[in-house]
């Protein structure tokens, strides 16, 4: 598979990870202006659908970008997850297409159900499975209790605290939490 052309809907048993479509921008919205979603991962709440459209189209818009939907409702996106690949991470070189990062987030109506891990671990399947990944990296803030829990949760092993990582969205600097899983490390887990 090209990892620059990826169509491909994933799917799990409660989740459908699809590409993300203009058609989404009013439920984008709904749940990215949210104050207790945007900042804790550095970036400001949306203020109108119009801007939810233009992430679609300027930032959502990566090979390895997904909407997550319940499969029941694919066509409703309920949060967000990715892999950004060769030069969209600091936490590897720029040139290294054999790593990823991993970002992800969910609307607040949908916490507390296990989403993110089940969504974290299709995509990590497909990144070492389908991409052939050697590692993939994922990063919080300070005080992103959330985010810290379910990177354990999901079996990220924890590398680095870096201190002063400029937020740029928000105008900050701000101490991140560098985490990776390795391949080996992945298909360990796969064996529990």
């Amino acid at each position: 598979m090209d990892p620059m052309n990826t169509t491909n809907t994933l799917t799990t048993e409660r989740l459908a990870l699809r590409p993300w479509q203009e058609s989404d921008a009013a439920a984008l919205y709904e749940y990215a202006k949210n104050p207790n979603i945007g900042p804790i991962a550095g970036w400001p709440p949306h203020r109108n659908v119009e801007e939810s459209l233009d992430v679609i189209r300027n930032v959502l818009n990566g090979p390895e970008d997904y909407a997550i939907t319940l499969v029941e409702d694919p066509d409703t996106a309920i949060g967000a997850i990715a892999l950004k690949l060769a030069g969209g991470s600091d936490l590897f070189p720029a040139d290294d297409t054999t790593q990823a990062e991993m970002g992800f987030w969910i609307g607040e109506p949908f916490w507390g159900n296990g989403y993110i891990p089940e969504a974290a671990r299709e995509l990590l399947r497909h990144g070492f499975e389908d991409l052939d990944l050697t590692a993939i990296w994922c990063a919080y803030y300070d005080g992103n209790v959330k985010s810290a829990r379910a990177q354990q949760k999901i079996g990220f092993e924890p590398v680095s605290v870096i201190p002063d990582v400029p937020v740029p969205l928000l105008h900050e600097t701000r101490t991140s939490h560098a985490n990776r899983m390795t391949r080996s490390r992945w298909q360990e887990l796969q064996t529990r």
